[in-house]
């Protein structure tokens, strides 16, 4: 291998490495894959959970997969259900996390919080009279 080759194989290897460090994306990064339902009967849902309730690690990439049914109301701008993550010692919003759903299905990428604790999933459209049931706990582990 000629002296250039292998200064050129050294760079690669160091803006990699940096990359890797930086924290950027790569091909082997994990994402937590949570299905929910957002339902006409305004309950959030998961799969085989009779009380839905969604765990996560401190600051990991979550894919949110959102099935959303009409309720007997809705916003204007055609959103049927919200979702709103809540710090649970002072109902403080957390950014990022204040979502609108319509009719259907849609995914959203996002970013667990970084501080481990507890927290509250709400409903943000009022969906109808049952609306303020449509809640769940969020819990966020180190």
């Amino acid at each position: 291998m000629t002296r250039s080759a292998r200064f050129c194989r050294t760079l690669v290897v160091i803006a990699v490495s940096g990359a890797l460090l930086a924290g950027i994306p790569h091909a082997n990064a994990q994402v937590h894959v949570i299905e929910l339902l957002a339902d006409s009967d305004s309950r959030y849902k998961i799969a085989g959970e009779r009380t839905p309730e969604i765990t996560v690690k401190a600051g990991e990439q979550v894919l949110l997969r959102v099935t959303a049914r009409r309720g007997k109301t809705w916003n204007r701008d055609g959103s049927i259900h919200g979702f709103t993550l809540l710090r649970a010692r002072d109902r403080t919003k957390v950014e990022g996390w204040n979502l609108l759903f319509k009719p259907g299905r849609q995914e959203f990428q996002l970013t667990a919080p970084a501080e481990p604790g507890e927290y509250e999933v709400v409903c943000t459209v009022i969906c109808s009279e049952d609306h303020e049931g449509m809640h769940m706990k969020f819990t966020v582990l180190p």
